[in-house]
């Protein structure tokens, strides 16, 4: 078992990550870190609402009983040192202090947006790029740390990439339009008058998730060259919109794809179907029986129906079809579950790609 610790543990992002550690065959959460106003309270009293006494619990599953008397830690009160790992789920601006503090001593992987775009720092989906990790051998040396920093892609982002990868494979693709319909846990989790900006409304802008996305997509499906020790990022174009629904869990996302080669509706679904059932991460305790399901149904996916398949980590793909305004056009509906492959989940299935890798 390695010894990890959690920083961020309260919040929307730490209550994911605790249920996804609860009896994990690999990691023991020894250690959870949360702000001052946390730090010193057992877990169950630190999600509590300190004036109507209501939990502030944001999972569906029940508060593993392994963290609920825990008592959480202060930053400072703990040693990097003595960790295999350390997990965090920090906002950005945090996360560009504390997280190099840690990296000096020992791997972390981060949910946190401030390191994705360094030169040095890969973007990982486990299964679509595992040959980016080589990348985290040059972050060590240049920045002369015994750790890395490993940042998960932005939610919206996992879905888009995953789906993409097995066209890249197999027929190229130059250019790609997305609409995403983007659930509210994404934003957070507001109570009461905030949240009412969302009711009978669709919001069509939110702050810097295009860009996020743009970049991204493009630096995760790019080659690794073991020379220059860099990441060339896909020359595929990449536009998208991105808009939020009411919708409490589920990121859905309209795709138009155009490839280079000649790709029908069938051929499409077989490569996503192949590539799915010969990923390289699915002997991994957290992975998926599948990893992309292809949905007949037209109706299909759906937040409701399909984000829970395989536990929240599959992509589910349904109205595949021909486009006709590309000569070499294909469109299609993803849905893939924020808080999990998206996030909390995700990083924890790359936790367990590093274990096998020996990288941790």
């Amino acid at each position: 078992m390695l010894k990890v610790a959690l920083i961020g543990s309260t919040g929307a992002v730490g209550q994911e990550f605790v249920v996804a550690l609860d009896k994990h065959p690999w990691f023991n959460l020894t250690h959870i870190v949360s702000s001052e106003r946390s730090a010193g309270k057992k877990y169950v009293d630190a999600i509590r609402d300190p004036q109507s006494g209501i939990l502030k619990w944001h999972n569906r599953e029940q508060i593993p009983e392994y963290v609920r008397d825990k008592t959480i830690s202060k930053f400072d009160d703990i040693n990097p040192k003595d960790f295999d790992l350390i997990f965090t789920a920090l906002e950005s601006d945090d996360a560009q202090i504390i997280e190099p503090k840690l990296a000096a001593h020992v791997p972390v992987i981060s949910t946190a947006a401030a390191f994705r775009y360094e030169n040095d720092v890969p973007i990982l989906i486990p299964g679509i790029n595992d040959d980016h990790t080589d990348l985290l051998k040059k972050q060590q040396e240049e920045r002369q740390w015994k750790g890395f920093i490993a940042p998960m892609p932005n939610c919206t982002t996992t879905g888009l990439a995953i789906t993409l990868k097995p066209l890249i494979d197999s027929f190229g693709v130059k250019s790609v339009f997305m609409t995403s319909m983007q659930a509210l846990s994404g934003a957070g989790r507001s109570p009461g008058v905030i949240a009412l900006d969302i009711l009978d409304n669709v919001i069509p802008y939110i702050p810097k998730e295009e860009e996020k996305v743009q970049i991204e997509t493009k630096k995760i499906l790019g080659k690794y060259d073991n020379e220059s020790k860099e990441i060339s990022v896909n020359d595929v174009k990449v536009s998208c919109t991105c808009t939020r629904v009411p919708v409490s869990d589920g990121h859905t996302e309209v795709v138009f794809v155009e490839t280079i080669e000649n790709a029908d509706p069938s051929s499409v679904k077989k490569k996503m179907m192949e590539f799915s059932d010969n990923v390289s991460i699915k002997r991994l305790p957290t992975a998926p029986r599948e990893y992309i399901v292809v949905n007949d149904d037209p109706t299909r996916p759906q937040p409701r129906v399909d984000r829970e398949i395989n536990d929240g980590m599959t992509t589910v793909v349904g109205r595949l079809r021909k486009d006709s305004v590309f000569d070499n056009g294909i469109k299609y509906v993803l849905l893939t579950h924020n808080e999990k492959m998206g996030s909390a989940k995700g990083a924890v299935l790359l936790a367990e790609l590093f274990k096998t890798k020996k990288i941790i």
